[in-house]
């Protein structure tokens, strides 16, 4: 298969782990990058031998380029997005999908209007650690998946991340910055939501930066920061989920748990691709360590533009795509409309993997 040319927007701290996956790709092919900050563009691109380092502009308009991978700050996803569209080119994103439910449908339209695909991360889905729980859901080992629980609970980045201002204006938080491993692995394993029903507050009101050339500095918090809610999906099963960047002093709940009529399944981290998978039966004393249907590495990210490029290439759907993340996106927003008017939020979007917008069916590559 001919690789697809791809360029790089946005050389922050996720876009080496990317460039270092994609050296290995057999579908993707590097052959630029942009970032607002030039001298960073080129130290990603000598690091990792990219021939071109370009502004934004001039990669729109560079022709060779079929796919640029989004990787800037949440707050310019879907304006980067939207424009790489306009210059004719698909596009793959970082979660969030959007930081607004307007400018993620925005995104969306033109892409249909254009014929052209939309991917957005997590990708970490598609790895060993989701799909294997997939398998043992769809082989009946819990019987029917009545309800789930997920716990995002840390004390938040500032210790480590050496800009972490970013994490604590709208836009940012746990919901935004992590929901989006959690709730897109909940869609995966027992599909659409239906409606949610939650609170939010920003209980730590003031962070200090802990490390870097910042440390020190404080950061006030224009966002929420800790939540706690109720998701109840189309299918009847219903999820107790919290997300908080306020746990200082750690916690020992499991990532991610499902609950069937007849067993429980253990879920790794879903921040990761690959992780134990464990099953205890109903009436059973011990847990059960799941084989994995295939093998993983820990992180993997890139898996999704790989298997978007290989979808396009066969006119067939891609997994990590713009209807997941927009179904992700508006369940993160629901929280926060949730507990701001103090009852249950509706979903209006669905999701159903394998239906290609109208447009994209008559891409022929």
């Amino acid at each position: 298969m001919k690789k697809m040319k791809v360029g790089i927007i946005g050389c922050g701290n996720i876009s080496a782990i990317y460039l270092a996956n994609f050296k290995n790709s057999p579908v993707v092919e590097v052959i630029a990058c942009a970032d607002l900050i030039s001298e960073r563009a080129r130290s990603r691109a000598e690091e990792f031998d990219i021939g071109n380092v370009f502004k934004v502009e001039e990669m729109l308009a560079y022709p060779e380029i079929e796919l640029i991978v989004n990787l800037t700050l949440p707050s310019t996803h879907a304006a980067i997005d939207i424009a790489a569209l306009e210059a004719g080119k698909h596009v793959y994103g970082e979660k969030p999908f959007a930081t607004s439910l307007e400018d993620g449908q925005r995104v969306l339209n033109i892409a249909d209007e254009r014929g052209l695909r939309v991917g957005s991360a997590p990708d970490t889905f598609l790895g060993s650690g989701i799909q294997t729980v997939k398998a043992a859901i769809d082989a009946g080992m819990i019987g029917k998946p009545i309800g789930a629980t997920c716990f995002q609970m840390s004390g938040g980045p500032e210790d480590w991340h050496p800009d972490p201002e970013f994490f604590y204006e709208p836009g940012g938080g746990p919901m935004l910055d992590m929901g989006p491993y959690y709730i897109t692995a909940l869609v995966e394993l027992l599909g659409p939501i239906y409606r949610i029903s939650a609170s939010a507050g920003i209980q730590i009101p003031i962070r200090t930066i802990g490390s870097g050339p910042k440390k020190g500095e404080h950061i006030p918090v224009r966002t929420a920061t800790h939540f706690s809610g109720t998701i109840d999906f189309e299918n009847g099963a219903i999820a107790t989920m919290i997300a908080s960047f306020d746990i200082r002093g750690g916690s020992n709940l499991p990532w991610m748990e499902i609950y069937g009529t007849e067993g429980t399944l253990m879920v790794p981290d879903p921040n990761f691709f690959n992780g134990d998978v464990k099953l205890r039966r109903a009436g059973a004393e011990e847990w059960e360590l799941l084989s994995p249907i295939f093998e993983s590495a820990q992180n993997e990210r890139g898996l999704g533009v790989n298997e978007m490029v290989e979808s396009i290439r066969a006119g067939r759907d891609h997994r990590a795509n713009g209807r997941l993340g927009y179904h992700v996106l508006e369940a993160m927003y629901a929280f926060q409309k949730s507990s701001l008017e103090g009852k249950h939020i509706r979903m209006e979007s669905t999701y159903e993997y394998g239906q290609l917008p109208q447009k994209a069916t008559q891409l022929m590559y």
